[in-house]
C-alpha cells in the first residue's frame, strides 16, 4: 500500500489510505506504534496492555543493563 509523507504544521506526517486505517481498525486521533524491524517499519494500533508490558520491560532492561550486556557477549 502506498502512503504519502506530508508537512503538517512544524511536523511531518504520513497520510494512510482508508484501506490501511480500516485494516488497522484506527481512526483520526488514535495512537499507533511505529516499530523498526530488520526489513523496515511496522505500524500497529495502540494497545494499552502492550504499552504497560513494554514499559515494564524497559525498566527491567535499564535496571539490569550490565548483566544483559554481559549475557549478550
Amino acid at each position: 500500500m502506498r502512503a504519502t509523507v506530508t508537512k503538517i504544521g512544524n511536523s511531518t506526517g504520513v497520510i494512510l489510505p482508508k484501506a490501511a486505517t480500516d485494516r488497522l481498525k484506527v481512526k483520526q486521533g488514535d495512537i499507533v506504534f511505529l516499530t523498526e524491524t530488520p526489513t523496515g517499519y511496522t505500524v500497529t494500533p495502540y494497545d494499552p496492555e502492550f504499552a504497560k508490558q513494554m514499559e515494564a520491560a524497559r525498566c527491567g532492561m535499564k535496571e539490569y543493563r550490565n548483566a544483559l550486556h554481559e549475557l549478550a557477549k
